[in-house]
């Protein structure tokens, strides 16, 4: 084991004084300015801000969640634990040589790892990105030896623990598929290439004027005998009123516009286009619909799939949820974490939402599947989510009729603050105090009446529910 040790430690050391010897005044100009960029993870802040505004906000979360991981277990125990010295500088040349040497032990490189977290950390969500931040953290990895601070060794070690750390927190925090869910194909759509029968409901209390405006200049020219409909007032009535005419009902809005959308045309027997016209369109995301254009190339061929849609009413249809029904602490959640998901991540954004709602959160008492049960949240997701834990995000399939329900105990001892910390920690899915299952229906009821979510909307409910899939399929325009 010792001769094998000092065999590789040879040649590192053979390998250092190659690359020393290795004359490149580009690589003298660039690589000294670029590894010192990166004192503190600052160029990997910068690259983030530049991602988050450029819409890459998971990206640029993820790179840096993976970077602080990385980072701290680089630095400090790894680091304790070898005590490696720094090379000898009098083989690198002068001018590449960096005005400020770094006074901690050498291996592994504390750089390469940073740098390797970041990028694998930012690939993991958006893959095209890495050929670009991956070329940058070459650069800073090899920028190491070349300016005499690392053997080749402590950088190879580096890449791998960065790489690992990324790795490790995409278990914790999974990355959402860069693909639409599934749906089955809905053979029975019918195609309207020029857009007649199709009645569009814009609901004017979501999104932007000027969206709004570019929607329906956009429908007029590609769809010319459609017809548009603003809407400011009781928009469900307007929708029944324009499913009463329509061979295909479409709607522009937030998400809970489109859940009322599509229960109305679930009950009418229509197909549904939906236009994503507010902050998330965690539907229209899903189901890979980005703007406008997509849509109008559906509707001309016909390609639509069919997908299911939950139910929460006690008998019959009725309470439709596209996306998530939630009651107890969860709507309240919902809309704390929205505040500041855009600018910090699902998950960060749960976690910071968590610490403040629990902390005058009141728990619910409910009777499910017969059993009282003090709960703090109920969470059901229409077909199965994931990933697993407090913050469900995505579906691999839109067709699949289950129910997907999570719950957190109220009863336990220090449930409160147990949950927080499982969610702060990542480890939710071992806690005591939370449960989660996917189930064909589920009874819920409770001596009073409840207070609900359905996809973002809070509103008062019934004091007893079922939750299923509706007993009809919706079929839905996509590209």
């Amino acid at each position: 084991m010792i001769t094998a040790l000092a065999r590789l430690d040879g040649l590192d050391r053979r390998l250092f004084h190659a690359a020393a010897q290795r004359e490149s005044a580009a690589f003298d100009r660039v690589l000294p300015r670029l590894t010192h960029s990166a004192d503190h993870g600052l160029l990997w802040y910068g690259v983030a801000c530049l991602l988050a505004l450029t819409g890459r906000r998971r990206a640029a979360v993820r790179g840096l969640a993976s970077l602080l991981v990385a980072s701290s277990l680089a630095n400090i125990p790894a680091k304790l634990a070898t005590r490696r010295q720094r090379p000898q500088l009098h083989p690198v040349p002068l001018p590449r040589q960096l005005r400020r040497q770094p006074t901690s032990t050498s291996f592994p490189s504390g750089h390469s790892t940073s740098a390797a977290a970041f990028t694998v950390g930012v690939a993991l969500e958006q893959p095209v990105l890495a050929a670009p931040v991956g070329l940058l953290a070459a650069g800073v990895a090899y920028g190491r030896v070349h300016t005499g601070v690392h053997y080749p060794g402590d950088v190879v070690a580096g890449l791998a623990l960065g790489a690992a750390c990324a790795v490790a927190v995409k278990r914790v925090w999974p990355a959402k598929p860069d693909r639409p869910a599934a749906g089955r194909p809905a053979v029975d759509a019918p195609s309207l290439p020029d857009g007649e029968g199709l009645v569009v409901v814009l609901n004017e209390g979501g999104g932007s004027a000027d969206q709004r405006d570019e929607v329906e200049k956009t429908l007029a020219e590609l769809l010319p005998r459609a017809e548009l409909v603003r809407a400011s007032d009781d928009i469900e009535q307007v929708l029944r009123t324009a499913a009463g005419r329509a061979q295909v009902l479409g709607a522009m809005g937030g998400d809970g516009t489109i859940s009322l959308a599509a229960g109305i045309a679930l009950e009418a027997g229509l197909p549904l286009v939906v236009l994503p016209g507010g902050t998330l369109n965690h539907f229209a995301a899903e189901l890979g619909i980005a703007g406008v254009a997509d849509i109008v190339e559906a509707v001309r061929t016909g390609s639509a799939v069919q997908v299911s849609v939950g139910s929460a009413a006690p008998e019959g249809e009725g309470l439709y949820f596209l996306n998530t029904f939630a009651l107890g602490v969860y709507p309240e959640l919902v809309k704390e974490r929205e505040k500041h998901e855009q600018r910090l991540g699902k998950w960060p954004a749960m976690a910071l939402a968590t610490v403040r709602m629990l902390r005058k959160a009141e728990r619910v008492t409910v009777t499910v599947n017969g059993v009282e049960r003090e709960l703090w949240t109920l969470f059901a997701g229409n077909g199965h989510y994931h990933p697993a834990g407090f913050a469900p995000s995505w579906r691999e399939r839109m067709d699949d009729g289950c129910i997907d329900v999570r719950l957190v105990d109220a009863a336990q001892r220090f449930s409160r603050t147990r949950l927080t910390l499982a969610v702060l920690t990542g480890l939710l899915g071992r806690s005591q105090v939370y449960e989660e299952r996917v189930v064909g229906r589920m009874h819920v009821s409770s001596r009073a009446p409840l207070r609900i979510a359905r996809d973002g909307e809070v509103s008062d409910g019934p004091s007893s529910l079922l939750l299923r899939a509706a007993a009809s399929p919706l079929v839905v325009y996509r590209p």
